[in-house]
């Protein structure tokens, strides 16, 4: 009497261990997956690094200096854009207006726009582009600076498309692309910025870097 008994107990600890184990797959699947960083990486100092965004120093809206220490741990989301520009830009302010305003009043976050046209694009000009599209407080700085090292920041740094180009309307050509930049200046993710489900993407990317130690 006593081996169906024990066939018994051995299949219900069978189950549990079944159960135990879906359940942990479950989890795992529930977990999203950490954001990949972007790149090549670097060597420092004899160091391997993963590509990091440099140092740098631009004129903001306000006529104010603004660098890397403005954004020190924060996540932040930046693209290249001009004022004048014909084509993708007004897209692009449509789809970067829904991450501002998603992620307005969040203090760990920021957007920054990088006008490549600054013999146009002057703090001014700047600021009167910020207030029509109704945008106000610091947390979307729209910068400005050494045209140079504009283009180099955006093809060097952030591996977009930013220079002259006289083929181009208005003479500059540009990437639409948004970049996710996490707290350590690491790039983890590039979306089409004129493409709304691409934005969908980076608004869902946001969140999940927001909860990485």
């Amino acid at each position: 009497m006593t081996k169906p008994i024990r066939f018994q107990s051995n299949l219900f600890n069978f189950q549990n261990v079944i159960f135990l184990f879906l359940i942990s797959i479950l989890f795992a699947c529930s977990e999203p997956k950490p954001l990949p960083f972007l790149g090549e990486k670097e060597t420092i100092n004899g160091k391997i690094v993963e590509h990091r965004i440099p140092d740098f120093e631009f004129l903001n809206q306000d006529s104010v200096l603004f660098s890397q220490k403005n954004i020190e741990n924060k996540i932040y989301v930046a693209d290249f854009f001009f004022t004048s520009c014909p084509t993708i830009c007004p897209v692009m302010k449509t789809q970067m207006l829904r991450v501002y305003e998603k992620y307005k009043g969040n203090t760990g976050f920021m957007l920054l726009s990088h006008s490549i046209d600054p013999s146009h694009d002057s703090p001014s000009v700047l600021k009167s582009y910020s207030k029509r599209l109704n945008v106000a407080g610091p947390q979307w700085q729209f910068l400005t600076g050494n045209r140079q090292k504009l283009f180099d920041i955006g093809e060097k740094s952030y591996m977009v498309t930013a220079h002259a180009d006289s083929l181009e309307a208005g003479g500059l050509l540009h990437s639409g692309a948004f970049m996710l930049i996490d707290k350590n200046r690491y790039v983890r993710g590039m979306y089409d910025g004129t493409k709304a489900e691409e934005v969908d993407k980076l608004l869902n990317d946001i969140d999940v870097l927001m909860k990485e130690k």
